[in-house]
């Protein structure tokens, strides 16, 4: 099978015997470029095109189903590439990939089979984890979408001001070394990392207590650090929505927010999480009601442990 482009998505489409406006739809949700009538597509495209031809087929999901998944699919894989990219080319040593007659992309086609097979393998994992928490609340919930969780939002304090005084290799490093001290600790506490915006995470958990010792977990490894910026933790909890590998409702927008009010290296909670801590761990403290944007006068409470 050849590599090398010679297919328009014209083509494409006649051979996965799909129309060719559904082809350009699905290339675009995948988040590739249109290319007219370029040959620029090869049987590679083809087959997946054929893949979704067969999965529709069966009558399961339909379309705007289909389109959904598709788009997480492309929208999780750009980000993945963007981040093996940058992180293999800036560490491999490149005399060494130069003395073998290589550069960056041999370096990356050498090892991409076995990312693969990493992949592959993660992936099935989480889909494991995924249906089992989805069963989960199935057994008390009629509605698999919706669900109680512990919200919490963590942000570095100052991160533009930092950002305009420090060097662009130094806040990648910060930014790198949060994420991960970040996912670590809340896989530690079995939550979930629901997304990373450089200078903050958004990251879920059924329980809050659990939830709880992941904000303290991110203080001690972040805050607590001299050689790292001082980071704010907000937590909330109530019902959230579950969709497209996100959460929404207003745990999440009440989490954000909290950031604000709360004080370097310092948690703060809704009176719902407050509530559901134990009181014989936590040590809580109601602080001044005051306005907060989209939620009007708010009274946060201040957590630590007894």
């Amino acid at each position: 099978m050849s590599d090398e482009p010679e297919l328009t998505a014209a083509d494409v489409a006649e051979r996965a015997g799909i129309p060719l406006d559904q082809a350009r739809r699905l290339f675009r949700t995948l988040g590739f470029a249109e290319h007219g009538d370029e040959r620029a597509y090869t049987e590679a495209d083809v087959e997946a095109m054929r893949l979704m031809v067969d999965i529709l087929g069966e009558g399961v999901i339909d379309l705007d189903v289909a389109l959904n998944v598709t788009r997480g699919v492309g929208i999780t894989m750009a980000r993945l590439a963007d981040w093996e990219v940058g992180e293999l080319v800036q560490h491999v040593d490149e005399a060494t990939a130069l003395r073998e007659g290589g550069d960056a992309a041999w370096v990356l086609a050498r090892l991409g089979e076995r990312f693969e097979g990493l992949l592959v393998y993660a992936w099935r994992r989480h889909l494991d984890a995924a249906i089992a928490r989805m069963e989960s609340v199935r057994a008390l919930d009629d509605d698999p979408h919706t669900t109680d969780l512990s919200v919490g939002f963590a942000d570095i304090v100052g991160f533009t001001a930092l950002s305009n005084e420090v060097s662009r290799e130094r806040i990648g490093e910060l930014v790198e070394v949060f994420e991960s001290r970040c996912g670590d600790v809340i896989a530690r506490d079995g939550g979930r990392l629901i997304k990373s915006m450089g200078d903050a995470v958004l990251f879920v958990n059924d329980d809050p207590m659990a939830a709880f010792a992941t904000a303290e977990g991110i203080i001690n490894v972040i805050g607590r650090d001299p050689r790292m910026p001082d980071v704010r933790v907000g937590l909330a909890t109530g019902g959230v929505v579950l969709r497209l590998g996100d959460v929404f409702g207003p745990p999440v927008n009440l989490a954000a927010r909290l950031t604000q009010v709360a004080r370097r290296n310092r948690i703060i909670v809704d009176h719902a999480t407050a509530d559901l801590l134990p009181a014989d761990k936590i040590e809580s403290r109601p602080l001044p009601a005051r306005p907060v944007r989209g939620f009007g006068v708010v009274e946060p409470v201040a957590v630590r442990r007894a």
